[in-house]
């Protein structure tokens, strides 16, 4: 008898017989290597090709959408920043359209994906890239540009002095990368600090800690909603008195839920937002509002006004707020009669555990969209990573709270000679506005980031709804129970469409499917194809031996 290598070499591939195993085996090596096909080509179509070289022969004219509140030194750096990128690059034009909300620039890119009119570089934050990444190619994935020879991070081809890659801080690059690719670079960074008004904390009879504790911070507000027999507040003298007022109480829910190793979401999108702790920390709220010792800044108002005016003690907001905050704030919204003297002190927010400090880190990254010419495209990645170099990040991170985002920046002489000099005056060197930039500086190792995927901003304003709601009730005088929050839960999810997340409902069960990729098909119908060719010789082989 023949070895079954020497049939194997001598097989009538020509037969009719032959033909169907060549077939067979051609399907399977097709169908096994689809997937690896259809892979390749999700990358492609994210992916962006760098241009050999940048073609200065022609003009190009890009938008860029950026936010300044009302800061208009940080719409002066923005204006500086595109004169002198210009001046580098005459064929680029920068076309500047400024908003002072971060949710208007959202809801203005969603608008014009449908038109492809969205911007070419865009001011946004990681949760609202991953709601853009489901048009087709809207965002540019940047792992290419970040590492291209020429025009990368410290490439040769720039026509100024950028960042290298190692020179952006790795926990805020970390934070634009989406799926296992870059989608953004980080701009500025921030966290959340809480500013004491430590006059009144000890007035109180307490001192504060190293690291403020929850059950500190509420301890003495509830101490400080204490009236007079004349309703005047003991603490203050003054008829209103918000001891303790949270800005960001989607931040709240999310550092309180982090502080406690409790669910959120996880990297897959599953929600886990509703669960016992959850239940646990809204039930303590209610107590502290009931208590008169807490509230939030959609109920009763920008938290620095209250601050400033002697009507509050503890204010949580971001670092990049420190302007407004303070007896001397130079932003304050307040009229110069209602300022109180007293000394702050920038501190953590609080902490269930203080030898285990956990914050969160937030604050505006850069993303470029995607567009039909390249050369295009070059350009806006030109002038995002011109607003990383060390003259935009100095000036930048000079006007509020926040810190650059580059080691580059940080280790400049310029930018240590600003920190070192705080408290020379109120303005550019506003002890606050610097004391909160160095306690991120002296945090980042403490700050965590949320899973980013589409529908991770609704999650964000659901978390911050169940905190809303439960304090609106107390103030109106309704009952917290298990059917509350039994019913809380429920109309939750239902505002914001939680259980059509595609990440894992609002349970955090099983994933919503969606429609299958074509490549999925393909290689279903392949493999069907492959057995059903196999069956057929095999049946063939079967008749030939029962008729010999």
């Amino acid at each position: 008898m023949r070895s079954m290598k020497e049939k194997m070499k001598t097989a009538p591939w020509s037969t009719a017989s032959g033909r169907l195993r060549r077939a067979a085996a051609l399907l399977l090596a097709g169908a096994l290597s689809l997937p690896l096909c259809a892979c390749h080509g999700s990358r492609e179509r994210a992916g962006f090709t760098v241009p050999e070289s940048f073609d200065t022969s022609k003009n190009y004219e890009i938008t860029f959408w950026a936010k300044n509140d009302t800061n208009k030194t940080q719409t002066r750096i923005y204006e500086k920043a595109i004169t002198d990128f210009e001046a580098l690059y005459p064929n680029i034009t920068v076309n500047m359209r400024l908003y002072t909300d971060y949710g208007k620039i959202y809801n203005d890119v969603i608008t014009n994906i449908s038109t492809n009119t969205t911007p070419n570089v865009c001011i946004t934050y990681p949760d609202h890239i991953a709601t853009y990444m489901t048009g087709e190619n809207v965002v540019t994935e940047l792992d290419a540009l970040f590492d291209d020879a020429n025009y990368g991070f410290g490439g040769s081809g720039l026509s100024f002095d950028g960042p290298t890659k190692q020179e952006i801080i790795p926990q805020f690059l970390n934070e634009c990368m989406i799926g296992g690719h870059y989608y953004a670079v980080p701009y500025m960074r921030s966290t959340e600090a809480c500013y004491v008004n430590k006059t009144y904390v000890e007035k109180l009879g307490y001192t504060l800690p190293d690291v403020l504790t929850w059950d500190f911070v509420f301890e003495v507000a509830d101490a400080a909603a204490k009236k007079n027999a004349d309703g005047i507040f003991e603490v203050n003298g003054q008829k209103v008195m918000i001891p303790f007022i949270y800005k960001s109480t989607d931040n709240m829910m999310i550092q309180m839920l982090k502080q406690k190793d409790a669910g959120y979401s996880d990297d897959a999108g599953n929600i886990l937002l509703f669960n016992d702790t959850t239940k646990e920390i809204l039930y303590d709220i209610a107590a502290h509002t009931k208590a008169g010792g807490f509230s939030t800044f959609k109920i009763s108002g920008y938290p620095a006004n209250f601050l400033d005016a002697g009507q509050c003690i503890f204010a949580v907001d971001s670092t990049a707020g420190a302007t407004w905050m303070g007896s001397h704030a130079p932003l304050s919204d307040i009229s110069a009669d209602k300022f109180v003297e007293f000394e702050t002190a920038v501190m953590t927010v609080p902490q269930f555990d203080p030898s285990n400090p956990k914050m969160i880190s937030q604050g505006p990254s850069i993303c470029v969209f995607n567009k039909e010419d390249p050369q295009e495209v070059l350009a806006s990645w030109l002038f995002t990573q011109y607003l990383l170099s060390n003259d935009v990040q100095i000036a930048y991170a000079r006007t509020e709270g926040y810190v650059p985002v580059t080691s580059k920046a940080r280790q400049s002489a310029e930018y240590q000679d600003y920190l070192s000099r705080a408290g020379e005056d109120n303005s550019d060197y506003y002890d606050i506005k610097i004391a909160a930039s160095n306690l991120l500086l002296d945090n980042v190792g403490n700050t965590f980031v949320t899973p980013v995927f589409n529908g991770s901003t609704s999650l964000r304003d659901a978390a911050g709804q169940l905190i809303e709601n439960v304090t609106k009730s107390v103030r109106r005088k309704e009952t917290v129970d298990e059917a509350y929050m039994t019913k809380l839960e429920n109309d939750v999810k239902a505002l914001y469409r939680l259980d059509s997340i595609a990440g894992g409902g609002a349970g955090g069960g099983k994933k919503a499917l969606g429609p299958m990729p074509a490549g999925s098909k393909a290689l279903l119908i392949t493999l069907a194809a492959a057995w059903v060719l196999i069956g057929i010789f095999y049946l063939r082989s079967r008749l030939k031996s029962m008729q010999s």
